[in-house]
């Protein structure tokens, strides 16, 4: 095959797979009149369908004292509402093969729920029951309470969560990001019924509420069905997103450690704050990052750290951005006689993708290892309803995913070079450990 009908061949397989992509066309988007979002993308290949969404109800609006109230209220709503008891709730969906749960975030409250497209209605129906009229009944919220309590017991032994927590910490001090979402056993046994019930009222609405449902459902008929259940909801007392508070950068490397008796294995937290999701630079900043500990064996922080030098059970980076800036950290498990060496080492690491960035080849692994794995990522019916949201809730644009290979291929080794020096600074990191 010559190299012109190679190009050709190529350019037609990129069209046709950029089609088969979420886009304008397929993406039907409505707000109903108390001002939800309801985005909808049919799938007739599947008989069922998924719902996902959020509202603007999150760990934000809690008080220093009632931590993990958020994460609290979302886990309640489904254990009795006006109309149906907890048991009848699981056995309506259990009648059907359905689910549904709620999860309390920082920002929001989110809900996933998954159906056979008949069934919809009936999710959609424990949906709106659960978010608007949920009643807290006593004897379940205590036994909710209690395991909460367990699960705060098994966080405070678990060596990656404390030092997430610990980085967090220094990373976020002074923000609301530095604050657990699930809270402390002292916050979640200080929290009353009175206070569910507060906070329902005040921070639950329709106001920043969006909906995504995806699957064998006519678009217009979705559009109808939410707002059938949801289109009469208002709440006036319902605030906006209060804004966030600037970040202090790090001055200086700090340090924190958690001691955690009997352990074997310390695990490692080490970055910084990395950048929003709507920066410009995030996927500059994404892609160095595949290079610096996640493409391959955990990119070249898996490489030196776990393969060459053989001191961790693991070794990789992550970058995590939303409304607020995200982290950019590298973490690692390690026996405890080599936490030093580790730290060492990545900081080494760090220091060197900072200072000479990434090849060329590296990048290129990377831009095709992103565009490669977005199809599927989007197989799914949840994959796609959680795009939509992802593009409603960043304002990415309706065409985001069809844009999204020439985004990445537009990303320089300069421009990854400028965010790396712009969110990493070697000498002033945040290092967490925790383990014996």
């Amino acid at each position: 095959m010559s190299k012109k009908l190679q190009t050709a061949h190529s350019a037609k397989s990129t069209s046709r797979r950029t089609q088969s992509l979420p886009g304008p066309e397929d993406i039907t988007r409505a707000v109903l009149p108390n001002g939800i979002v309801v985005l909808v993308r049919s799938n007739f290949a599947s008989p069922s369908v998924v719902i996902s969404g959020y509202l603007n109800a999150g760990s934000v609006f809690e008080p220093d004292g009632k931590l993990g109230l958020a994460d609290f209220t979302a886990s309640a709503l489904m254990r009795g509402t006006r109309q149906r008891t907890f048991q009848k709730i699981y056995d309506a969906i259990e009648s059907v093969g359905a689910s549904l749960g709620f999860n309390g975030g920082t920002h929001t409250t989110s809900f996933n729920g998954r159906s056979l497209a008949e069934d919809l209605p009936l999710l959609l129906d424990l949906l709106a029951d659960s978010l608007r009229h949920p009643v807290f009944p006593k004897e379940q919220i205590e036994k909710l309470r209690a395991q909460l309590l367990t699960s705060l017991a098994v966080r405070a032994q678990d060596t990656s969560d404390m030092a997430s927590m610990a980085f967090d910490k220094i990373v976020f001090a002074g923000h609301p990001y530095a604050r657990p979402e699930d809270g402390y056993p002292e916050t979640v046994r200080a929290i009353r019924l009175r206070d569910l019930v507060n906070f329902h009222r005040k921070y639950y609405g329709p106001r920043g509420m969006t909906v995504a449902i995806v699957g064998a459902v006519k678009p217009l008929s979705a559009v109808e069905q939410v707002a059938d259940v949801l289109a009469s909801w208002k709440n006036s007392s319902q605030p906006e997103q209060p804004p966030l508070p600037p970040l202090n950068p790090l001055s200086e490397t700090t340090r924190q450690h958690v001691p955690i008796p009997g352990k074997m294995q310390t695990d490692i937290y080490m970055g910084a704050a990395g950048p929003l999701r709507k920066a410009p630079d995030y996927m500059a900043a994404s892609l160095g990052n595949s290079v610096l500990g996640q493409f391959g064996m955990m990119g070249r922080i898996g490489d030196v750290v776990r393969e060459q030098a053989g001191l961790a059970y693991y070794a990789y980076s992550s970058l995590s951005a939303g409304v607020g800036p995200g982290a950019w950290e590298v973490s690692a498990g390690v026996n405890t006689a080599n936490v030093e060496k580790a730290i060492n080492l990545i900081q080494r690491e760090i220091r060197r993708f900072v200072e000479k960035g990434v090849s060329a080849e590296e990048l290129a692994d990377s831009q095709a290892n992103f565009i490669g794995r977005l199809p599927l990522s989007l197989e799914s019916n949840m994959g796609v309803a959680n795009a939509l949201i992802n593009i409603e809730r960043y304002e990415l644009g309706l065409d985001y995913y069809r844009r999204y290979e020439k985004l990445v291929r537009s990303v320089t080794c300069e421009q990854v070079a400028d965010a790396a020096r712009k969110y990493l600074h070697p000498d002033r990191l945040a290092v967490a450990t925790a383990g014996s």
